[in-house]
């Protein structure tokens, strides 16, 4: 279980590595949503979001129905990236009480190497909030597997206990 859970360490290392090498105009899912979405669906209930990011505020109003819709999945994959990224340290990493934030410093590292990777690609900008954005993703990716770790035992000693009556 460890080797299939390394191999997605390595898997999902090397794919942000590869997605930070890109420029945005090898990134951009634009023509793919335009062919798919012709009718722009929810783009009413859409063009009612206004996200503050980097100093200004990100809408359909301000970008166009689909360079918003690109923003969101964008925003998106960095938060549910670095949660399996964090998901997958911490299971990697020995069972103790730091393990949790051991995860989580980890996780930091590489979104903030990630953010710096990407700053050295032309086109393409280093953000503060990504980080905090791939970090809010790691916390909760850890929480609900926190949560569930810690209502485990208590399922198996009232099964153990039904099994024993």
């Amino acid at each position: 279980m460890k080797k299939l859970v390394a191999v997605l360490l390595i898997g999902i290392l090397a794919g942000l590595f590869l997605s930070s090498s890109q420029t945005y105009e090898q990134q951009t899912i634009v023509p793919q949503l335009e062919r798919l979405l012709p009718d722009r669906p929810l783009e009413e209930p859409l063009s009612k979001l206004h996200i503050p990011y980097w100093g200004k505020t990100i809408s359909v109003e301000e970008r166009g129905y689909y360079y918003f819709l690109e923003f969101l999945f964008r925003k998106a994959a960095h938060f549910f990236t670095f949660g399996a990224l964090a998901s997958v340290l911490y299971w990697l990493l020995p069972a103790n009480r730091f393990r949790f934030f051991l995860a989580l410093l980890l996780t930091f590292a590489a979104a903030s190497a990630d953010e710096f990777h990407q700053s050295l690609t032309g086109g393409r900008t280093a953000t503060w909030q990504d980080v905090a954005l791939d970090l809010a993703g790691a916390l909760v990716f850890l929480l609900v597997i926190r949560l569930f770790s810690l209502l485990r035992p208590q399922r198996r000693k009232a099964k153990k206990k039904r099994t024993l009556t």
